[in-house]
């Protein structure tokens, strides 16, 4: 099976349905997957949503609002329905999916819709709306499977049966004693191969991962994929079990962590939705531009400082444009390189400084290779070898001094309790427009002028 691509003529199949009665779009949209008609609403309006949302099985609307991303808003779908449908639909959600949507409507509707659930759902689902959105408490699953310490196999087989019917999988079993305290897990495979006369206890592992409910998502997503886990158990302070987080869930957090560190990054912030309005964007951007106006100020003073070597020998400007790109660009994929290995590890300071002194290494080859290529365009095109030299000593300089500064920036900033990824690219750039032009001129006004 490929992967779904959206293309026009899904987008005119859909349409054309939507201009006929219910039966024929519903026979229409059938033919799709759940997650492929998430995809599809991303281009469709608001109403058109709705209407199919309202004709499909509530078993199938559930799986497309879940699979929708956050940026469509999902939850206003949920707005309009009737309340019995509204409910059906909600019944039909995991609980943390339930949970995740619900919770960015209105608090009257929240409520409401509660209020239509029956008593156990919407007991969940409270119960989990009191945990932030970004921790293990809002990611979480209440269903998960337990089974006392203390049970026969056949017993805890039984067990683990009849809670498996309100479950559409699971992947490793809890173990817990009277008081719900979690004391280990077993896999479904050890407990069918142990002897008839085993005791739960006599099996379990009780070396295991687990993670506290106010444990931070990106933390939660490190521990899966570095112990290859399929679930996590989550716990309270008393290690008491409150429920469980699958590693489909984890893959949505780090494409979620991911897309917010390119846009700090990039200097733009992590709330403008990237299917959002240009208002929005104007409004998440033009904060961080004013501020890189002020560095291109200090950067501009070096220029202005120089202005009469510049104005004495012109040729300089175009190799200014030169080593400050270059040097923005090194500093960049250091920044990139230090960032990512920051979200995936907590580096020691002994990798921290094996880190620096590695985009030294990497700036000083570059910038040497770099600088050569310029100083022979130099020599050759304006028979100037000084010049050449000039420039090749800059240039090394400004990569050297890129790479520093794109690795240790950000080391620095988790170092003292600030997110890298978001004032990193305005302090590097600063750093090597700033140097590189001070390299660049200085060495020209003391060997050329």
């Amino acid at each position: 099976m490929q992967s779904f691509e959206l293309d026009k003529s899904d987008i005119l199949k859909i349409r054309k349905a939507l201009e006929q009665d219910d039966s024929a779009l519903k026979i229409s949209v059938s033919e799709y997957h759940p997650s492929e008609i998430a995809i599809i609403f991303e281009s469709l309006p608001q109403e058109s949503r709705e209407r199919i949302i309202s004709i499909l099985p509530a078993e199938i609307a559930s799986e497309v609002i879940s699979e929708m991303d956050s940026e469509f808003h999902p939850e206003r779908l949920l707005e309009n329905l009737h309340p019995e449908r509204r409910s059906e639909i909600v019944e039909e959600l995991d609980y943390d999916d339930a949970t995740d949507i619900i919770s960015q409507l209105p608090e009257e509707q929240q409520q409401e819709i509660l209020q239509e659930l029956d008593e156990e759902d919407a007991s969940n689902i409270r119960s989990l709306l009191k945990y932030d959105d970004d921790t293990a408490g809002g990611l979480m699953n209440t269903q998960v499977i337990k089974i006392n310490q203390n049970l026969m196999k056949k017993e805890a087989l039984d067990l683990i049966i009849k809670q498996s019917e309100e479950m559409e999988e699971f992947y490793t079993i809890n173990v817990i004693d009277e008081h719900n305290m979690l004391k280990g897990i077993v896999s479904l495979k050890d407990i069918i191969k142990a002897r008839n006369n085993v005791r739960i206890q006599e099996i379990i592992k009780a070396d295991f991962v687990y993670v506290k409910a106010d444990t931070d998502q990106e933390e939660v997503a490190k521990l899966i994929s570095q112990y290859n886990l399929t679930s996590i158990p989550v716990v309270d302070d008393n290690m008491h079990l409150l429920g469980r987080i699958t590693f489909d869930d984890v893959i949505d957090v780090m494409e979620e962590e991911n897309t917010e560190d390119i846009l700090k990054i990039s200097g733009v912030s992590e709330d403008e939705e990237l299917a959002g309005n240009w208002k929005e964007a104007v409004k998440s951007r033009l904060p961080w531009l004013v501020l890189n106006l002020g560095t291109a100020f200090l950067a501009a003073s070096v220029i202005r400082y120089f202005d009469s070597s510049i104005a004495r020998m012109g040729i300089l400007a175009g190799y200014m444009v030169m080593i400050a790109g270059m040097g923005g660009n090194a500093a960049t994929q250091a920044l990139a390189v230090t960032v990512r290995r920051i979200s995936l590890n907590d580096l020691t300071d002994n990798q921290a400084y094996r880190t620096v002194l590695k985009e030294f290494t990497v700036g000083l080859i570059n910038g040497a290779s770099i600088g050569f290529i310029i100083f022979l365009f130099a020599l050759f095109y304006d028979a100037n070898p000084m010049l050449g030299l000039v420039i090749f000593i800059a240039m090394t300089g400004n990569l050297i001094i890129a790479g520093m500064a794109g690795s240790s920036i950000p080391l620095i900033l988790k170092r003292v309790g600030i997110d890298p990824a978001i004032a990193s690219s305005i302090i590097i750039t600063t750093f090597t427009d700033v140097f590189g032009f001070l390299l660049l001129l200085g060495l020209a006004s003391k060997l050329l002028l």
